[in-house]
């Protein structure tokens, strides 16, 4: 398959925007496929999905009013894979895919991501301050990688505060 959709909405509460599809997420179709990944864990414990979803289930998450895509599409072994001219571009289609979409809550799953996108190298997690696309509420919270040394219960407490953003 070597893709994965979007699945995007307009006026979604919460549209999670990720690095890049794994390897294994290319070959399955699906976001967050990794089994080493704990997006799904994260969500459910975090309240913001009331169950765990399978990442077979990603498209299920617009009926929560949720979206799922990514700064860029090409799935890779890691982040280190993507080049400057693919985050370049994937800076300007995801500032369309949000200025055409107008998702409350625009939540960054990595510093790194944000990043790219912003261009800044200083940020702190949560709500960020002077949006890229006035109107929608920037959020860091941080990646689901299984590589990430955070303890799991450190993340969680994150996503709780984008929990308590869209009640």
């Amino acid at each position: 398959m070597d893709f994965i959709y979007d699945h995007i909405k307009k006026d979604l509460d919460i549209l999670f925007v990720g690095f890049n599809p794994s390897i294994r997420s290319g070959e399955t179709g699906h976001h967050y496929a990794n089994p080493n990944n704990r997006f799904w864990t994260i969500l459910h414990q975090s309240g913001i999905t009331p169950r765990k979803y399978a990442p077979t289930e990603d498209f299920k998450l617009l009926e929560l009013n949720f979206g799922l895509t990514n700064i860029v599409s090409r799935p890779t072994v890691g982040a280190a894979d993507i080049t400057r001219e693919e985050y370049r571009a994937g800076r300007k289609e995801l500032k369309r895919k949000i200025e055409l979409n107008k998702p409350r809550i625009v939540c960054f799953v990595g510093k790194g991501v944000y990043q790219e996108y912003r261009g800044h190298r200083q940020i702190d997690w949560g709500v960020q301050e002077r949006p890229v696309v006035p109107g929608t509420i920037e959020f860091v919270a941080p990646s689901s990688s299984g590589l990430v040394r955070m303890k799991l219960e450190e993340i969680v407490a994150i996503y709780r505060e984008l929990n308590s953003l869209i009640k």
